[in-house]
Order: structure tokens, then sequence, then C-alpha cells
């Protein structure tokens, strides 16, 4: 986590994202704070968040296809606790 702590939902983000994209690389920013008071704001510090992700799982998809896979593993919390969700997902070696 750079800049942000690492709070429960953080950690069921990750653990979703690792189960079901086995990555290489992993990092779940929670950029709540830059958003209190704003819309989707439900005052739990833990609704707006960033995802670098690189896994295997993306070879040859798309960019929106990726961020379905990563979706699809966060489709509840989308639903539920998540108001935003800023996705950067890539293959191993890929810029």
């Amino acid at each position: 986590m750079t800049g942000t702590a690492t709070t429960p939902l953080t950690l069921v983000i990750e653990d979703r994202l690792r189960t079901a994209l086995s990555p290489a690389s992993l990092v779940v920013f929670n950029e709540s704070a830059q958003h209190r008071g704003h819309m989707g704001d439900d005052g739990t510090g833990e609704t707006h968040f960033r995802v670098d992700i690189e896994s295997t799982a993306f070879a040859g998809l798309s960019r929106v296809a990726r961020q379905r896979l990563v979706n699809q593993a966060l489709a509840d919390l989308l639903a539920s606790r998540i108001h935003a969700l800023a996705i950067r997902a890539r293959t191993p070696g890929e810029a």
C-alpha cells in the first residue's frame, strides 16, 4: 500500500483477486480518504479503491474484458460496498 492504510475491505479485495486471477503482482489502494464527502462516501472509509493487477489470465484479452474479470471477482462487493473501482490490469511484462 502506498500512502493508504490497509483496511478490512482492502484485504477482502486482495484475497478475492488472488483466488480468482492468481496475479503475479497485485496492489490495492484505498483512495476513500480522497473522496470524503463526495457522492458514494458512506463514512466507512472503504468506498473508493484502485487496483493494479498483473496476471497471465489477461493474456489476449482487451482492456474491457480484463476489467470485466476483475469486476466479476468483486461483483457482490461492487453491488453493496464499493462505490468506485479504478482498474489497471495487464499481463506480466506488459508496460
